[in-house]
């Protein structure tokens, strides 16, 4: 079992960046791939990055890709999303996700809002 807590959400302009972060606990953080997912209303939950144990292999969706960029500090048990040059169309709650090796992402976040003002 591993417990993620997100933080970083906020009211920004378009072309504003944030950060968001994902402290986990519970279980060892390195045996988990670590992802962002993200849901605006009365769309379905969209997947936006995710982040091998090492932070050697990375995933980025196509709609975020050149300014959202995943990383993960393993020292802190940490992951993060910078996200650069926002829209209006990232306005979501982000969640934060962690799937261990040959599962699905099975643990989430509570999420954490981000509202991009145009």
């Amino acid at each position: 079992q591993v417990q993620l807590v997100e933080s970083g959400g906020g009211l920004v302009q378009a072309g504003d960046s944030l950060r968001l972060s994902c402290a986990a606990s519970g279980r060892s953080f390195t045996e988990y791939r670590m992802g962002w997912f993200r849901q605006s209303p009365g769309k379905e939950r969209e997947f936006v990055a995710a982040i091998s144990w090492s932070g050697g292999n990375r995933v980025t969706a196509a709609s975020v890709k050149g300014r959202f960029t995943i990383s993960r500090d393993n020292t802190r048990n940490t992951v993060y999303l910078q996200m650069n040059s926002l829209k209006p169309e990232d306005t979501a709650v982000y969640y934060c996700t962690a799937r261990s090796s040959g599962g699905n992402w099975d643990y989430w976040g509570q999420g954490t809002q981000v509202t991009v003002s145009s």
